[in-house]
């Protein structure tokens, strides 16, 4: 009786990782791109990059595909952090005020169903430098369950308070990749195949005595 409340109890848990990490709804319609463009509208940030960062979003979302996106995020920190109208007082260093803004949004990304598969500093300088005054401190990826999460996530109402000590605190390329082959870690499929392995066999050989 125990396995079984054991057993069910898994599967339920699993079911609802499984609502929780799929998307759903199919494509952004029009409707919601035209409802969820002004919002971002309102964000303190300055007009000019604003504006790009709009235009540029509202035409990703246009090519919408419904399927799940990761963000690549190419990161320079500024070497003390910059001003602009309405952006928020922080006494710190630049690393500092960005991990404020992490932490205030930890929350929104899980209930968003986004999650971090990839974080990393970089070891040196760019080794081929195609624009030679790019250089990235930071590189992390993203997945998102699709881009109406995305967009939900950006439009909820405790998003664009926290958005701008991002902004005060680095430079940023955010690229936004199709769904595709995602590898794991090899020491974990390979542990978990020898697992399962030794779990099947115990079962075979408990079933099937000799």
């Amino acid at each position: 009786m125990t396995e079984i409340v054991l057993g069910a109890s898994l599967v339920i848990l699993y079911l609802a990782l499984l609502a929780w990490h799929s998307p759903r709804g199919g494509k952004l319609t029009r409707a919601e791109i035209d409802h969820y463009i002004p919002i971002l509208e309102n964000f303190p940030l300055p007009l000019e990059e604003l504006k790009a960062i709009v235009s540029r979003i509202r035409t990703w979302a246009e090519i919408d595909d419904g399927k799940p996106v990761y963000m690549f995020n190419l990161v320079r920190f500024f070497p003390e952090l910059r001003t602009f109208p309405g952006a928020p007082e922080f006494k710190g260093t630049p690393e500092e005020a960005n991990a404020y803004y992490e932490k205030s949004i930890t929350w929104l990304w899980v209930s968003h169903a986004a999650y971090p598969i990839f974080s990393g500093t970089t070891q040196a300088k760019n080794l081929i430098n195609m624009e030679p005054e790019r250089q990235w401190g930071e590189l992390a990826i993203a997945r998102h369950r699709n881009q109406r999460t995305f967009l939900k996530l950006l439009a909820h109402p405790d998003y664009a308070p926290m958005e701008p000590y991002k902004f005060i605190a680095l430079e940023i390329d955010l690229v936004p990749v199709s769904d595709g082959m995602v590898i794991p870690d090899l020491r974990w499929v390979v542990g978990a195949a020898f697992a399962f392995i030794f779990l099947l066999a115990g079962w075979l050989h408990a079933a099937w005595p000799h």
